[in-house]
């Protein structure tokens, strides 16, 4: 299908007859919160679900994404919107197959103080081809969402724009960007949509990075050289090359800061570990590079956590390096072949201490005798250097709906944030395998004071949700 250009603004009429159901707070005399993920500026983080393998309007795999709203009871309490190529005013037509909501990513595209919504499209079929792919911004309002505008076109068949998303202000002119995945014949590369995002304005691409016979696997942005603009860190994997490197256009030019031959073909995703208010970057699940005897990680028993601390004044990898298994000292679970510890990686500071958490996904964990049931973890440094500390958590842990069952996959995508506005970031944890592939997320609350209060699951049937399928498998951050 041909995907068209569109910045529209729809009546709250309008937006109920498409499916598009208000949150339940939010005015529209209301200043916007300003806050990342806070699509109606309400001053709650909100939730989105990606939901590829959704059925929409009868066609299967056509794909949507959820957005659970945040409130003062957190999520699962407050009600939640569906956004989908059916919505009015988000570009593109409900086909099967599309997988709209196959990355999602969160950001104030527009700068109008409500984060929007960046949502990867990467088998969208256009007239030039096959799964040329494309990527979408919905617009964040006060009555939830205002429509929408196409950002990037996949240029040739299997393309598969969006199958990778990050934001940022890469060339710090001021304009958030979005950087994501391009694949041609043998090649793939990472490329860079730059803003403003607005009808007429340039959408040409630039290159940051590629290679042949490889491709990008992660992308994460964050200040990793401390000029206060946006770099970019890429894990890659392919036949022969294997890495993650950190690039900067602080000169103008794409410079590579940092980089690693290991092998990592999972997560990325940027913090201050250890609280010297530098960036700091964890690269999930380092494997053994094949082409090098080279390592970073040398215990890699079930996935290693590598951590990449930056020095104030310096480079990343200035303040040293740690990893991190599950045989690493009061580190919960077992270390064992296949667990993917680190495979998927969020951050925040949880306890409001000055120092981020590191949350973690494992969802081919065995809990007990059930394979894939999946754990988590929330990781803290105990000081630069040293590996870090934390419980594992699975549906068999105290205070956790549920029970931990074969294939649920609890873990298999992690998120934070202040989804009940006490202050202190919440976890969000997706178990897509969850009720026969319907799937679901556990809300963890964080302790203000007092106990810590129970994990509970938000659900497709809870949400009254129609064509679910995974839910839980993308979480955006």
């Amino acid at each position: 299908m041909r995907v068209r250009n569109l910045a529209v603004t729809t009546t709250v009429a309008a937006l109920a007859a498409t499916g598009l159901t208000l949150p339940l707070a939010g005015t529209a005399s209301a200043a916007p919160s300003k806050i990342r993920a806070d699509y109606n500026g309400d001053g709650f983080v909100d939730l989105a679900v990606g939901v590829p393998g959704a059925t929409v309007n009868g066609k299967a795999k056509a794909g949507y994404v959820n957005v659970v709203w945040g409130g003062a009871s957190g999520l699962g309490k407050h009600g939640s919107t569906t956004v989908s190529q059916a919505t009015a005013g988000v570009p593109g037509t409900v086909e099967a197959g599309d997988g709209f909501g196959f990355a999602v990513a969160s950001d104030d595209m527009n700068g109008d103080g409500y984060s929007d919504l960046v949502v990867g499209t990467p088998e969208e079929d256009t007239d030039i081809g096959l799964s040329t792919g494309t990527v979408a911004v919905v617009w964040g309002a006060a009555t939830g969402f205002k429509g929408g505008f196409t950002a990037a076109n996949g240029d040739y068949g299997d393309a598969a724009y969006g199958a990778l998303l990050a934001t940022g202000d890469f060339d710090k002119d001021g304009d958030k960007d979005i950087a994501l995945n391009s694949h041609f014949d043998e090649s793939s590369s990472v490329v860079v949509r730059p803003g403003p995002f607005t009808a007429g304005s340039s959408a040409a691409l630039s290159r940051v990075d590629g290679w042949h016979f490889a491709g990008p696997t992660a992308l994460a942005s964050g200040d990793f050289d401390g000029d206060g603009g946006d770099d970019l860190a890429i894990s890659y994997h392919g036949m022969e090359t294997n890495g993650t490197s950190v690039l900067s256009r602080a000169s103008g030019e794409w410079k590579q800061t940092w980089g690693t031959s290991d092998r990592s073909d999972s997560d990325l995703v940027a913090g201050d570990f250890d609280g010297d208010g530098t960036t700091d970057l964890a690269v999930g699940d380092v494997r053994p590079n094949p082409e090098t005897e080279e390592t970073l990680c040398a215990d890699r028993l079930g996935g290693a956590i590598l951590t990449v601390y930056g020095k104030r004044g310096g480079a990343l990898g200035g303040g040293g390096t740690s990893c991190t298994t599950q045989a690493s000292p009061e580190v919960g679970g077992t270390a064992e072949a296949g667990d993917n510890f680190g495979a998927h990686l969020a951050a925040a500071n949880l306890d409001r201490d000055g120092i981020d958490e590191l949350i973690v996904g494992a969802d081919a964990e065995a809990v007990g005798d059930a394979g894939n049931a999946g754990t988590y973890w929330v990781l803290a440094s105990t000081g630069t250097g040293k590996p870090l500390v934390g419980p594992a958590v699975s549906q068999n842990s105290a205070g956790v709906a549920g029970t931990a069952e074969a294939d649920d996959h609890f873990g298999a995508a992690v998120s934070a944030g202040d989804y009940n506005g006490d202050g202190y970031p919440d976890v969000a944890v997706g178990a897509p395998g969850e009720d026969a592939r319907k799937g679901g997320v556990w809300y963890a609350p964080t302790p203000k004071d007092g106990p810590k209060p129970p994990v509970t699951s938000v659900t497709p049937a809870k949400l009254s949700l129609a064509g679910a399928r995974e839910y839980g498998m993308v979480l955006g951050r």
